[in-house]
């Protein structure tokens, strides 16, 4: 089940092909690299559902990007698989401002 009361963007990572995964979608994987739960300032790794991200109260886009990454790190070394991100990311990269050459 979705968490549907928190602050989300929604499904994080697309599913990866079936004959890549063994049929395991992304919760899954998320779920069996031991990311169920995982913090990074206030960002957070539902626990209710794997493949969302929730902003605990003022989470930044840098937390949330950065967690986001930290999950598909942790995925491709258990799993050797890349997960995709499925959220729409918009802005600059995480780390870089308006006047950054």
């Amino acid at each position: 089940a979705q968490p549907v009361n928190q602050r989300t963007g929604g499904s994080t990572f697309r599913n990866p092909p079936a004959d890549l995964a063994g049929g395991r979608k992304a919760w899954e994987l998320i779920d069996a690299a031991g990311c169920r739960g995982l913090r990074l300032g206030r960002a957070m790794v539902s626990e209710k559902h794997c493949n969302f991200l929730i902003n605990t109260g003022g989470a930044t886009a840098d937390e949330l990007e950065a967690l986001g990454e930290l999950v598909r790190e942790r995925v491709k070394a258990n799993s050797g698989i890349d997960l995709v991100w499925e959220i729409r990311r918009i802005g600059l990269p995480a780390g870089q401002s308006r006047g950054a050459k």
